[in-house]
């Protein structure tokens, strides 16, 4: 499932605009040389053993050195023929791109070549063990919910719904409160929320997918984030060297999930956790 979303009209994209700034003003030079060598796209539908609901997603993918940089894009939101006139050209070019999913992928890609996840002094990795869809999205689920920090029995607002981080969630004593854009129920038959402002409302916390940053509304639930005084924590595949830059400023902790995506390959594959205390 998409996590939630404001309309059209009352999205922005400012903090990557402030990232993509921050990134030209220490090196708009190395942003000259550095070239999307790959360009592709992933569309993957899944529905794990012994689910109820599957779900569908499209991800753009550019390489850059030796990293690979992801956004999520809605359905028909890039024509798969395209990627062949991103390849080659140069990240600072790709910054410039009309569409944000383009521009976020390029910058994942970008910072996570200059500093790869494995490689940050304040990542502290998790290894998902290799196995089924459903074992390492479980997996994968309770070392997200490890990173909520209030106390038991305290409501999350879970913004992006994956139904094993629901679970898991609970199994640490949280009362999630899901929201996703296509609304609709969760695995247990709870009802989804569409309007991600609703859902804060409620919360002592806030868990959202990293699409909230592609999607436009990251300013927003990170705007309610800190006039409320809550802990944002974010679970990302989508611009996850992004978000990383933004840890100890909007974002109390991030889950970062570099590709190959744990959903990829039975193989064993590797998330990366940061939070605000570790990286002060």
């Amino acid at each position: 499932m998409l996590p939630a979303q404001l309309s059209p009209a009352r999205t922005s994209h400012s903090a990557l605009r402030a990232a993509v700034e921050r990134v030209r003003a220490a090196d708009d030079r190395r942003l000259r040389e550095a070239r999307a060598s790959v360009v592709f796209m992933t569309v993957q539908s899944a529905h794990h053993s012994g689910r109820s609901s599957g779900y569908a997603n499209s991800v753009l993918s550019v390489r850059i050195g030796g990293a690979v940089g992801s956004c999520a894009v809605e359905p028909g939101q890039l024509d798969p023929g395209s990627v062949s006139d991103l390849a080659g050209r140069s990240a600072a070019e790709l910054l410039e791109h009309a569409d944000p999913a383009v521009r976020l992928a390029v910058l994942d890609a970008y910072l996570a070549d200059l500093l790869p996840h494995a490689e940050h002094p304040g990542a502290r990795r998790v290894r998902i063990p290799a196995g089924t869809s459903l074992e390492k999205s479980v997996v994968r689920a309770r070392a997200v919910a490890e990173l909520v920090p209030v106390p038991e029995g305290s409501a999350v607002a879970v913004i992006g719904v994956v139904n094993s981080l629901l679970a898991a969630l609970r199994e640490r004593g949280f009362r999630p409160i899901p929201c996703d854009l296509k609304g609709g129920r969760t695995e247990w038959g709870e009802p989804v929320l569409v309007d991600h402002r609703e859902a804060i409302s409620g919360a002592q916390a806030v868990l959202a997918s990293g699409m909230v940053l592609g999607n436009g509304t990251f300013d927003d639930i990170a705007g309610l984030c800190r006039d409320r005084g809550l802990p944002l924590v974010v679970f990302a595949q989508t611009g996850a060297a992004v978000l990383r830059e933004m840890v100890g400023a909007e974002v109390h902790a991030l889950s970062a999930e570099p590709y190959p995506f744990f959903w990829l390959t039975g193989d064993s594959t590797d998330i990366h956790r940061y939070s605000a205390g570790e990286l002060r």
